[in-house]
């Protein structure tokens, strides 16, 4: 039951919005109970200052012997309102007149308690009041009591002090009817909360439910089918795109890695159907000339070597694919290096005529695997040397370029078509394939470059193709002087 986002995120928000609605009954209920204080508070003191003008009055016209019971007697009738007691108290805290009568001498215990001025509550309350002019209190003399306010006042030359009471019931009654609307509306609200919770919720994650039914008939044979998306703006939006871009990148990746089997295929068929048919030619007479035999036997170690060169670069890519090519890097020289190889392919080109040439640099020490960066430049420059018809020309520079090495090497060759430029770094790719099949060019498998632009990647630098014209073709790889730790073979 909880294993489901919908009833978690009901159950979340039902739980958070009967905290946020207990809450604001509570302090609504507090802020109701107080302002019904503050109302009765102001009334009592409205109430005495008008029984005080009252007995004020009558004072001034009364001229009896007990002039201040009489006048006190008939404010006291003035001012009688329902559940309201007024007291007189002098000096000595003894009430002198109230409007509470007194209890009857064979009245019951429990109409006795109800007597509000001889009770202890109202002891506790006078005794307080003694001390200050004005003061509120509370009276428990009954379930619900009564609140209480004595004031000071100065009548005839002496002070006495004015005490109302006012019962609570009505507050208390009042309050009941808010506490039993709150008890009623809280659950009810709960209940529609929690029901609306789960059709939102429902609805909202609607789009998800359909996205992974979608996504779970998605296979390698349907791969080019994409999610549905609703609203581009919204998160589910931007899921469903970021999901679609993840198939995307995978069809991009089935279609290279079939691609790769493909061409893989391709590749390995030849040299050994070459291998089968030279060694069953061979096999297939009894008595050959031995020079027969050493061509025989000179065609199928050209073709092992070939085969040996493909499944070695396969591998290699391989591993640079999984991450797993171990680089050791070692702090060497650049320009060194580059002589070096310069020096090995010179071979290859005086079997052309073509002039191979190294124009030098200044120190270039840096800190790299050199096996792989020795592979990267021999491979650049067979490639230059293949593609660079007889008495062609073949330049290498290197220079510094800020914080990387520029390593360029520019051909004279035919140029390589526009069309075909985006394509020359993918594996097994030749833009003249006929030709690169001779025997004369060595018979490569479009792995070089390739190759080539991983062991730069691998360096955190790059390969790239910065000419091609009719002119001839030059590729520059950009090295950093110091790519530290930041070496990876991905």
């Amino acid at each position: 039951m909880f294993d489901s986002i919908r009833t978690r995120l009901t159950l979340w928000y039902t739980g958070v919005l009967a905290l946020v609605i207990v809450v604001l009954c509570g302090v609504a209920y507090l802020i109701f109970w107080r302002s019904a204080v503050e109302r009765t508070d102001a009334n009592l003191v409205e109430l005495s200052d008008s029984f005080l003008v009252t007995l004020r009055a009558e004072l001034e016209d009364q001229n009896v012997p007990d002039m201040f019971q009489a006048a006190a007697q008939v404010a006291i009738d003035e001012h009688h309102f329902r559940d309201t007691v007024y007291a007189i108290v002098d000096q000595t805290g003894k009430v002198i007149i109230s409007s509470q009568e007194p209890p009857l001498a064979n009245a019951p215990a429990k109409a006795a308690r109800r007597q509000i001025l001889s009770s202890a509550s109202f002891q506790k309350f006078l005794a307080s009041a003694m001390w200050s002019d004005r003061f509120f209190g509370h009276i428990a003399v009954t379930e619900a009591g009564y609140r209480g306010f004595a004031q000071r006042f100065l009548a005839r030359g002496k002070s006495y002090m004015l005490i109302v009471l006012q019962s609570l019931h009505p507050q208390e009654e009042m309050m009941e009817e808010a506490g039993t609307v709150f008890a009623w509306m809280i659950p009810i609200s709960i209940l529609l909360a929690s029901g609306g919770g789960y059709f939102l919720a429902r609805k909202s994650l609607a789009p998800v439910v359909a996205m992974s039914s979608q996504a779970g008939r998605i296979g390698a044979s349907n791969l080019g089918e994409r999610l549905t998306v609703q609203n581009e703006k919204d998160e589910l939006g931007h899921l469903a795109q970021s999901f679609n871009g993840l198939l995307d990148r995978l069809g991009e990746s089935f279609d290279r890695q079939r691609r790769f089997m493909a061409d893989a295929s391709h590749e390995l068929r030849t040299p050994v159907a070459i291998l089968r048919g030279e060694s069953e030619v061979a096999l297939s007479q009894q008595e050959r000339a031995p020079e027969e035999y050493r061509e025989s036997l000179g065609v199928l170690h050209d073709e092992a070597e070939r085969l040996s060169r493909i499944v070695e670069d396969l591998f290699t890519l391989t591993r640079a694919d999984a991450g797993q090519y171990p680089l050791q890097p070692s702090d060497f020289y650049l320009d060194e290096l580059i002589a070096e190889c310069v020096h090995s392919a010179r071979t290859l080109a005086q079997a052309k005529k073509i002039s191979l040439t190294f124009e030098g640099a200044p120190e270039s020490p840096i800190h790299a695997d050199e096996s792989l960066l020795r592979r990267m430049l021999l491979n650049l420059l067979d490639n230059a040397i293949k593609y660079t018809p007889d008495f062609g020309r073949v330049g290498v520079a290197c220079q510094r370029n800020g914080q990387e090495y520029v390593v360029s090497m520019a051909d004279t060759g035919c140029g390589i078509p526009a069309e075909l430029r985006p394509r020359i770094f993918e594996r097994f790719f030749r833009a003249d394939k006929a030709r690169s099949r001779s025997e004369r060019d060595g018979g490569g498998a479009g792995l070089g470059l390739a190759i080539s632009r991983w062991i730069a990647e691998a360096h955190q630098g790059r390969l790239e193709l910065t000419r091609s014209d009719s002119t001839g073709s030059t590729f520059s790889a950009y090295l950093p002087t110091d790519p530290g730790n930041s070496l990876s073979p991905s």
